[in-house]
């Protein structure tokens, strides 16, 4: 496999790809900003203490609006930490306007998962101006 960079012809394998992780000593909670330009992986470590809004951006001074060109996509890594009680994802911005995900199987989460780590995914395709289509999943790891 070959990869052009620039229109070289340069690597000839790639061991693997590394993308940048944020691990904070966090608990999941009212509105938590993803910066895109910061990270891929957001991964808070201590246990939720209530359900949340994630507002996905580029940063605080940049939209993903600007980011993303139509028929682009980026894709994100949100990690909550969950004790014995368990809160949930409950609502997904982009920009700070609300979107309504497509989720795996149909049905978004209505609960978090105690004792664990839930692990959202979320795949944004940008479809035109401030338009996007989100395909999340959420998974349990204990």
């Amino acid at each position: 496999m070959a990869i052009t960079l620039n229109g070289t012809q340069g690597i000839t394998g790639m061991p693997m790809i590394m993308e940048n992780a944020t691990v904070s000593a966090t608990a999941a909670s009212g509105t938590i900003n993803y910066d895109t330009l910061t990270q891929t992986v957001l991964y808070y470590t201590t246990n939720a203490s209530g359900n949340w809004t994630l507002n996905i951006r580029g940063n605080g001074g940049t939209s993903i609006n600007n980011v993303l060109s139509a028929g682009q996509s980026l894709s994100v890594v949100f990690m909550a930490t969950q004790g014995s009680t368990a809160y949930y994802n409950n609502v997904v911005q982009i920009d700070g306007v609300t979107v309504t995900p497509k989720w795996l199987n149909g049905a978004a989460p209505s609960y978090g998962n105690a004792n664990g780590v839930d692990v959202y995914n979320y795949s944004i395709i940008k479809t035109g101006s401030a338009t996007y289509n989100v395909f999340a999943t959420q998974s349990k790891y204990s």
